[in-house]
């Protein structure tokens, strides 16, 4: 943990220096201790003003995004009992997909317009999307006979087709082709709109989830063993699974809509880290999440500088980076899932 954290710090400091324009990190830690401690001169105003104003919110933005997907991926392989779970596997992409493109292909999302309230807009609407997508889910995984992760899964792999065909149906008959673009991009993940107004109510929310299911690694150990093994343990598997779905979505559609939909963390990270460390969450749950900040700091670097004077989604660069890591681990590593 210790050195994750070293490492992290370093990130922050080395990632801001690195961009369109360069800075070197001599003076982006300048600039940083500057702000943070008062101490020394401000130096060079340019480099000020990118490493402070624009280059820092975008870093911790990352940083916080990529450790809310770990944090979701861990939570939701345990509850469900799936390796192939992560945070967009109760349609909470696809909906907050649904939802963006319904605020702007209708004008929702401009300013002025209903959810547009406080400067909300686009996001306001994504995250009521992810949220209704992933209720759906819960009350049909939950009608009938008992909740069951096979049910859940199968839900949202329902609720996925459902609100895919919905969104392709609007961006299908929509007659602006800026906002067909805008829709894409959206989808495929940015941290561009990172500013730090934007932080404090992100950070808040994966905050509260990372300590909250810190405290609850013993019930997420008895879940990932299976619904008998719980059970024997004095832990009800149903509304455990039910409190941490919620929490899981409502974790995801925050960061789904401040910046997009951004695959793979929240599959591979965990994935990576139980190899490492094992299955216990006591120490699963804070590594995936400094790793998952971690991975996404660097893939944000990539993401700025692979595409001279552009930059490519976020959501191509980690699906490029962890496609392969995924592979070459299955491959090297006798892995297992839980007890198995």
């Amino acid at each position: 943990m210790a050195a994750l954290l070293l490492l992290l710090a370093g990130s922050v400091v080395v990632s801001v220096s690195i961009g369109q324009v360069d800075v070197p990190v001599r003076d982006s830690a300048r600039v940083l201790l500057h702000e943070l401690t008062g101490i020394g001169g401000p130096g060079d105003p340019m480099f000020m003003d990118v490493v402070w104003n624009i280059r820092l919110p975008r870093v911790l933005l990352a940083a916080v995004v990529g450790a809310g997907l770990a944090l979701c991926g861990t939570v939701m392989q345990a509850t469900l009992q799936n390796p192939l779970a992560d945070p967009f596997v109760l349609g909470i992409s696809s909906g907050a997909s649904l939802g963006a493109a319904f605020a702007i292909l209708t004008g929702f999302g401009a300013a002025g317009a209903v959810g547009a309230v406080a400067g909300l807009g686009v996001p306001f609407w994504a995250f009521i999307g992810a949220l209704a997508a992933a209720a759906l889910v819960l009350g049909v995984g939950g009608a009938g006979s008992r909740t069951s992760p096979v049910k859940l899964i199968l839900a949202g792999t329902a609720v996925n087709a459902l609100c895919g065909a919905a969104s392709s149906a609007l961006v299908y008959f929509a007659d602006s082709a800026e906002g067909v673009r805008s829709v894409t991009f959206w989808s495929m993940g940015s941290l561009a709109s990172a500013e730090w107004a934007t932080l404090p109510a992100v950070s808040t929310v994966v905050l509260i989830a990372t300590a909250f299911f810190l405290f609850r690694s013993r019930v997420l150990n008895a879940l990932l063993m299976g619904d008998e093994a719980a059970v024997t343990l004095g832990i009800a598997p149903g509304p455990h699974r039910r409190i941490h779905l919620v929490l899981a979505a409502v974790v995801t559609g925050m960061l789904v809509a401040t910046c997009g939909i951004i695959g793979f963390v929240g599959l591979i990270v965990p994935h990576v880290v139980r190899s490492a460390i094992g299955p216990d969450h006591r120490g699963l749950l804070p590594v995936a999440v400094l790793s998952g900040a971690l991975f996404l700091i660097w893939a944000d670097v990539v993401a700025r500088v692979v595409v001279p004077n552009a930059e490519l989604p976020i959501g191509i660069v980690t699906s490029v980076l962890g496609a392969p890591l995924f592979l070459h681990m299955l491959i090297r590593k006798e892995y297992g899932f839980g007890d198995k």
